[in-house]
């Protein structure tokens, strides 16, 4: 086995995919980008999660820098910037989906949101479609 950057790969799929979108708050971005319609940096800051912003800096980045998203100005604003899901972020529909699914089986908790729980339940397919066209589910 041989290493090829500072991330050593074994070459396990969940190990990789880990690597790519495993933490919280990489998820939690693509769950805004996916589900939410957020578009900015300012939208993301200003999420239920409150992130700092060199965390959400760094993690953009990274998400960009494995092509999970793309930045470019903004058109109506050119001092700032728009972020979407390419198809590699979009692909991970199904993977939102499960999550959402497994969320609302466990998550016991009296606040717990369950709006894009009954989405998914009522119609999974057309919840992972959306995301996959770029559409709010």
């Amino acid at each position: 086995m041989t290493r090829n950057n500072q991330n050593y790969d074994s070459g396990c799929p969940i190990a990789y995919g880990l690597s790519i979108f495993g933490d919280q708050w990489s998820l939690l971005i693509i769950r805004d980008l996916a589900i939410k319609g957020v578009r900015t940096y300012g939208e993301l800051l200003n999420g239920w999660e409150q992130i700092s912003t060199n965390i959400l800096a760094q993690r953009l980045k990274h998400l960009e820098d494995r092509g999970l998203l793309t930045k470019e100005r903004d058109p109506e604003n050119w001092r700032s910037f728009v972020y979407q899901l390419t198809e590699k972020g979009r692909d991970l529909a199904p993977v939102i989906a499960e999550i959402v699914l497994w969320s609302g089986k466990h998550n016991t908790a009296e606040h717990a949101m369950t709006e894009t729980v009954d989405k998914v339940r009522g119609n999974r397919k057309q919840f992972e479609d959306r995301i996959r066209n770029g559409e709010r589910p």
